[in-house]
């Protein structure tokens, strides 16, 4: 057992905060907000990144240690021990306007934190199992089509026009969630029809992802709603809307204004570091299993997190994916301080 994978043992933090939160009333809701979103991004600004990447020796270690899958699968079981507790709280509670809000905001940390990025870590295996893990995390935010679309369209088509999970240049964030959401939607249901029928198979029946997870997101849906109430089910929508902005905000600053060259029509070069923003502030990388280290999962997407490595050739964030996720909800100041570093780079480029 390498030591070293309890390190990523940190997210466990939130989890806690998060238990504490459903468990009690008053201004201790909003403790995983404030950590998350005010002593993380603080941090952050005053800890220098860290770039250094393992040894072979030590990569080829940290492949084989199942220490890092484990972690990954008792996320799983912390993310739905946490939603019924969410739910059954919401339920039964004497609660203020402020708790229900602060709770709201906390589940939607766990569906955003936990529930897409592990996903989508998980999503990335080839084995069946984590895979059905990474549709079961998906399921706490309703956003199963992000297996089928990030795995077969985002990572083919980013950084080109044709993505829209790639934000354009002098794009805000506020209207990207709009193109992000709905055409990342209806490009996974296109993905889908297209496998279907090279099966020779009926587009609208059980042999379409699309079909399945529609079915199976109405069901939990239904689920909750004669289990709990409408009014509980609201609750949870509005938490898992949450941690669909929160996703489709790391989306918009990973990729924000990088392009890659046309090498033919429809065509373009290969994903390279520098078309992803990358981060090696390590509370960041800790609380997201490696994600803000996201220029080399572009590049080998294959490449289990615990092994990410620092490219000196990728675009550096000027802090942790937190506290970009927040200067993004201020598009003057995040054009400000992006655009400038997008024409460094071009200028870098035509030198």
């Amino acid at each position: 057992m390498n030591i070293r994978a309890f390190k990523y043992l940190s997210p466990l933090i939130i989890y806690l905060g998060a238990f504490w939160s459903f468990s009690t009333t008053g201004w201790q809701v909003w403790l995983p907000i404030v950590w998350a979103w005010i002593i993380i991004p603080l941090a952050e600004l005053l800890i220098k990144p860290v770039p250094s990447n393992m040894s072979a020796a030590e990569e080829e270690l940290a492949k084989k240690e199942r220490t890092y899958d484990f972690l990954l699968y008792f996320i799983v079981i912390l993310q739905y021990s946490l939603l019924i507790k969410f739910l059954l709280a919401m339920s039964l509670d004497e609660m203020t306007g402020a708790d229900i809000a602060g709770r709201i905001w906390v589940m939607g940390l766990l569906c955003g934190t936990f529930g897409i990025n592990v996903g989508h870590e998980l999503g990335h295996r080839v084995n069946t199992f984590e895979q059905v893990l990474a549709k079961a995390l998906l399921l706490t935010s309703l956003y199963m089509h992000f297996f089928t679309e990030h795995n077969k369209g985002h990572h083919k088509r980013v950084a080109t026009p044709e993505d829209p999970s790639s934000a354009r240049y002098g794009e805000p964030v506020y209207t990207f969630y709009f193109r992000t959401i709905f055409f990342s939607y209806i490009s996974a249901w296109h993905i889908a029809n297209d496998e279907v029928r090279k099966k020779g198979k009926p587009v609208f029946s059980l042999y379409n992802e699309m079909v399945q997870y529609s079915l199976i997101q109405l069901a939990f849906i239904a689920f909750i709603f004669f289990l709990f109430s409408g009014l509980v089910l609201l609750y949870f929508l509005a938490a898992a809307m949450i941690g669909i902005l929160l996703l489709e905000t790391v989306n918009y600053i990973e990729h924000y204004g990088l392009q890659r060259k046309p090498t033919g029509e429809g065509k373009y070069e290969r994903a390279m570091p520098e078309h992803s923003w990358n981060s090696d502030h390590v509370i960041g990388r800790l609380m997201l299993f490696e994600l803000s280290r996201h220029s080399d999962h572009h590049y080998l997407a294959s490449r289990k997190y615990q092994v990410l490595r620092h490219h000196d050739a990728s675009p550096q964030m000027p802090t942790g994916y937190p506290g970009m996720m927040i200067l993004s909800l201020f598009p003057p100041a995040w054009f400000y301080v992006m655009n400038r570093r997008i024409k460094k780079l071009q200028s870098l480029k035509t030198v």
